[in-house]
């Protein structure tokens, strides 16, 4: 393991803290509050995973990874994000991070224009401003991750989140990031990628899914490539399951989540 890789989060954080310092500068909250969408109805990610619309895929788009490189550069977020709700995905989720992630803030408006998914804007949120962002693109969720911010800052986030209409998928991957979850987090996500060394081990956040309560909606993030380890998370009580990669390096992403969908349809 290199030390790059090793300090990967920490650089991706600390780039982020200085681009939010940058667009706080340019878009200033007089200017977000005028996007279009800052005061549109926000779809409830939780209501619909609770009501059991869709198939339970929170689908991703997503261009690349500091993990594994470039993924798809020539797919179109507005057509794939078309592909994943016509074919029963219970929400979407948008990396808006362009630096590590090839993402952008018009990927997710584009979307929010073509499909009537709750939309998640993945990033690396630091800050009250990019909640103010997030709502502003057309974000129905947001993503908080423990590994990034301290007890306090995440209950400060997520009510500053549900003050905006939004709900928040809180990540977690180590025991110890338990004690993150407070009462402002509607959803739960247990990455089984630690984005510290990306190793990925599917068997801990099965166990970890035991130390949450009952009632918290759950959420399956990364290294989930077949229909029998949904299944598997499923079984475990787990209400959601965050894909993208496994989509993604197809060529035809909405195909691939077409084919996997009609899959899962036989056994579900």
């Amino acid at each position: 393991m290199t030390d790059d890789k090793k300090d990967i989060l920490k650089k991706i954080v600390e780039r982020t803290r200085h681009t939010v310092e940058l667009r706080k500068g340019l878009f200033p909250y007089a200017v977000l509050e005028k996007y279009p969408f800052f005061n549109r109805e926000v779809i409830s990610v939780s209501s619909r995973l609770r009501s059991g619309k869709g198939n339970g895929v929170i689908a991703e788009f997503k261009r690349q990874s500091p993990s594994k490189g470039v993924i798809n550069r020539h797919a179109d977020p507005v057509e794939v994000a078309m592909a994943y709700e016509d074919y029963g995905a219970s929400a979407m989720s948008v990396l808006t991070d362009e630096p590590f992630f090839g993402g952008s803030n018009v990927d997710l408006m584009r979307i929010r224009e073509a499909v009537q998914l709750p939309l998640l804007r993945k990033d690396f949120v630091v800050d009250e401003y990019q909640l103010l962002e997030a709502r502003a693109i057309g974000a129905d969720f947001v993503l908080l991750i423990a590994a990034c911010l301290t007890v306090d800052e995440v209950k400060n986030l997520a009510a500053a989140a549900n003050q905006l209409g939004m709900e928040v998928l809180l990540e977690l991957h180590e025991e110890a990031e338990l004690e993150h979850y407070c009462d402002h987090v509607q959803l739960v996500g247990i990455n089984n990628r630690s984005l510290k060394n990306f190793d990925v081990d599917l068997q801990r956040s099965l166990d970890m899914a035991n130390s949450l309560p009952a009632e918290t909606l759950k959420v399956a993030e990364s290294g989930i490539h077949s229909v029998d380890q949904l299944l598997q998370f499923r079984n475990h009580g787990f209400d959601a399951f965050l894909m993208g990669e496994y989509f993604m390096k197809q060529a035809q992403p909405g195909e691939a989540f077409r084919l996997f969908s009609e899959a899962l349809k036989t056994v579900s």
